[in-house]
């Protein structure tokens, strides 16, 4: 399976970017905001900030996107785009 990624999401807003996945020679649009983070953000005791970055997962599919074809593209997805979770939405 050929697999390629196209990808516009950028610091501060990684997970806010444009995914086309071309699968075979198909080319799929995916939604805005597809992809969620596996990293966080939070804040200890003296609100400090802590960043995890984490692999993306993809959680809106295009309308027909085959069932067989969603972990490839998920791996190459995760192979392409740096982890997320830049604390830019904090």
């Amino acid at each position: 399976m050929d697999i390629k990624i196209e990808y516009d999401g950028a610091y501060p807003n990684l997970c806010s970017g444009t995914l086309i996945v071309t699968v075979d020679g198909k080319r799929w649009e995916f939604p805005s905001y597809c992809l969620s983070s596996g990293g966080s953000v939070w804040f200890d005791d003296e609100w400090s900030e802590h960043v995890e970055s984490g692999p993306w997962s993809v959680c809106d599919w295009p309308k027909g996107f085959p069932e067989e074809q969603k972990k490839a593209v998920e791996d190459a997805v995760n192979a392409e785009i740096p982890e997320g979770c830049c604390g830019g939405c904090v």
